[in-house]
């Protein structure tokens, strides 16, 4: 990669492309192939090397199944003093097949561990 700069917009894109990704169990070269580009172009977005056109960032939506607009959830720029999302929770296989393990729950048993886990955050 040159010396250009890449703007914290791209990087945040590029994360939350990932993110639902691996949330959704596709690979690089499945994305690529629905999007309609090679998967070193998908790993060039998810890490903001490249910026993503409004147009391929609309294929890579439809084949994410989520809205365009999705992409920019939550995003905080740093000038306004509020907490971009933690970096470490988008590249945390551990913490998204925790997700998918949750999601895969009965939702009575899904509610009986949240409720578990909100005690014992009291506790700490």
């Amino acid at each position: 990669m040159d010396n250009k700069t890449i703007h914290p917009v791209d990087i945040y894109v590029g994360k939350r492309i990932r993110h639902r990704r691996w949330v959704v169990g596709m690979t690089q070269q499945q994305l690529g192939k629905k999007a309609g580009v090679k998967f070193q172009q998908i790993q060039k977005y998810e890490t903001g090397a490249n910026r993503v056109s409004a147009s391929r960032l609309w294929q890579i939506a439809e084949a994410l199944e989520v809205p365009v607009t999705w992409f920019w959830e939550g995003y905080a720029p740093e000038a306004k003093n509020e907490a971009p999302m933690p970096e470490n929770l988008l590249a945390d296989r551990e913490a998204l097949e925790l997700v998918r393990a949750y999601y895969a729950m009965p939702e009575n048993q899904r509610r009986r561990l949240f409720e578990l886990t909100r005690a014992m955050s009291e506790v700490a």
